[in-house]
């Protein structure tokens, strides 16, 4: 009995990190309608950047908030500086798909760059609070304070971006740019900088999933990191499985990802959780292809 809710536990908690990496990639998909590849490497450099803010404020929660102050930054810098002149310059045959491949390279430059100027070492991020679980009746659970942490990030993050989404003239902005982007502008609505803004939230939902997938994970810090190329490849199967149009089915996606596979993990075998993942997101294709929590689109005439 304690295995399987320490099994519920390891999953609710690592679906919890998957879930911001799918935020940060539904919020980009809704403002622009682009897949963002590229938010690992984001999600890498502003972790890179709390690591340093660590060693100088010798804080972890500041470092947090600079990371994703820092990162909504990086990401603003991308959008205006790259992904604006592309869309703009993007007339081709391929016009759908090029600021897709655009962001795979973009993810590549990042993690090269990272790796002249940061070297190849590993660093280490360590929890700011313990990562031991909590004992109850003699029995020490899978739930740490940290853990805890993150799960209450998830969920604080989840209601704040789906309140301003719904309840502002913000989300609506930031939907019609991402629909419509021509009759926004006839509305008075300056896409680009929505755009840019979509972008900016993206990255602190990215820098968060970062500084707090590592510590959370083996804490170990490096250009070649493999958690943060799983991180991007299960947050973006969470996201597709939620349904790329819904904030809450990111989450949802996430945490049924994470149950799952701490369910293969702990019961069948590790070495099938990649494939697992990806069955789960044909088997829910398959049943619901707009995604757990999508709206089938409405038939045009």
């Amino acid at each position: 009995m304690f295995t399987f809710i320490d099994t519920l536990l390891i999953g609710l908690t690592s679906g919890a990190v998957y879930s911001l990496m799918a935020i940060a990639l539904v919020l980009v998909w809704r403002s622009t309608r682009v897949v963002n590849f590229a938010q690992a490497g984001q999600a890498l450099l502003s972790t890179y950047i709390g690591y340093e803010c660590m060693g100088r404020f010798h804080s972890f929660w500041i470092a947090l908030a600079l990371a994703m102050i820092l990162g909504a930054g990086v990401s603003a810098l991308i959008e205006m500086l790259f992904m604006r002149t592309l869309f703009k310059r993007n007339t081709g045959p391929i016009a759908g798909v090029a600021p897709i491949i655009a962001t795979l390279g973009l993810l590549g430059i990042i993690r090269g760059g990272i790796g002249i100027f940061m070297g190849g070492k590993e660093t280490i991020i360590r929890p700011p609070l313990s990562n031991v679980g909590f004992t109850i009746s003699g029995h020490t659970f899978a739930l740490s304070p940290f853990k805890l942490v993150i799960l209450s990030a998830v969920l604080i993050m989840m209601i704040l971006l789906s309140l301003i989404f719904t309840k502002t003239n913000i989300g609506l902005a930031l939907r019609a740019s991402a629909y419509a982007p021509e009759i926004a502008r006839l509305a008075g609505v300056k896409v680009d900088a929505i755009r840019t803004l979509g972008w900016a939230i993206a990255g602190a939902a990215g820098a968060a999933a970062g500084m707090l997938q590592t510590p959370n994970g083996t804490g170990a810090l490096s250009p070649d990191s493999l958690e943060f190329s799983l991180l991007l490849v299960f947050g973006f199967i969470a996201a597709v499985i939620g349904g790329l149009e819904s904030l809450v089915g990111a989450v949802i996606g996430g945490l049924l990802l994470g149950l799952v596979l701490a369910i293969v993990l702990m019961y069948v075998n590790a070495t099938l959780l990649f494939m697992t993942a990806f069955v789960l997101l044909i088997v829910v294709l398959l049943v619901r292809p707009q995604g757990i929590m999508g709206k089938k689109a409405g038939r045009r005439a």
